[in-house]
């Protein structure tokens, strides 16, 4: 990561549910306006890590925490932050497209009406600004009235994407956002990935290492809870350091 600056700091990054154990002690450095991808076996911690970065699993009972997440060089979990607003500066995209039952102009808009915003040009403007942004507003620009349910698939997982960039996120999760989609489908969201790092930072949990290849500038590897290995995507994937690196990646678990 020389020269590149660091947007999230995660140090010694533990996280219990109850008495179980799920992430023993992660450092990693997360640079701005990059694509980091999370990748390791199902049960790993991918998930658990990512939904660390913007509190989302303060919602689970039993959560415990220990170390931090810097963001910016404070501590998402510090006393003084509010969940809330950290959300605002954090947002998600889902596996699954997961459109409210609105219409599409709606569905983009709902963040900033409840940021508070009223006027309805700035509104207008902003929706289709994100839209544009998430390459869905050539296809809807003449039905935003419409039910978002009505879209397909990978329509409606770029228009989550609108929803997300509409508030102006510094860094957007993506929890396997191509997971349910088809091949076509899942070209688009990658190549949208790849414009959105010039305006975001995007950490990416995948379980698809091809995907990790193509979309991605950083790579970590998590095993059994643990950072295995990360670095630059182009070596982890031609010459890792770590054999359980190799091993993974060469198919011989996971």
């Amino acid at each position: 990561m020389l020269g590149e600056k660091t947007k999230l700091s995660i140090r010694n990054f533990s996280v219990f549910f109850g008495e179980k154990q799920i992430l023993y002690d992660v450092t990693l450095d997360i640079p701005e306006n990059r694509v980091t991808a999370i990748i390791g076996p199902s049960g790993c911690g991918k998930s658990t890590l990512l939904r660390s970065i913007n509190r989302m699993n303060d919602f689970y009972e039993n959560l415990r925490v220990q170390g931090e997440i810097l963001l910016d060089g404070k501590n998402v979990y510090g006393d003084s932050v509010d969940p809330v607003a950290l959300r605002r500066r954090i947002g998600m995209v889902f596996q699954r497209p997961n459109p409210f039952p609105k219409s599409i102009f709606e569905n983009v808009a709902y963040g900033l009406r409840v940021q508070g915003w009223k006027n309805r040009r700035a509104i207008q403007e902003r929706v289709e600004e994100s839209l544009k942004a998430a390459a869905l507003w050539d296809e809807v620009k003449d039905r935003l009235h419409a039910s978002a349910l009505e879209l397909s698939g990978g329509q409606q997982q770029r228009l989550c994407i609108a929803r997300a960039i509409a508030v102006e996120p510094e860094i957007l999760l993506m929890d396997e956002p191509a997971s349910a989609l088809d091949p076509i489908a899942t070209a688009r969201i990658e190549e949208l990935i790849k414009k959105l790092r010039e305006r975001y930072t995007i950490v990416l949990v995948t379980h698809n290492m091809q995907e990790a290849a193509r979309v991605s500038d950083y790579t970590a590897f998590l095993l059994m809870g643990r950072l295995i290995e990360f670095g630059p995507t182009a070596q982890i994937f031609t010459n890792p350091r770590r054999k359980e690196t190799e091993d993974y990646l060469t198919g011989r678990f996971g």
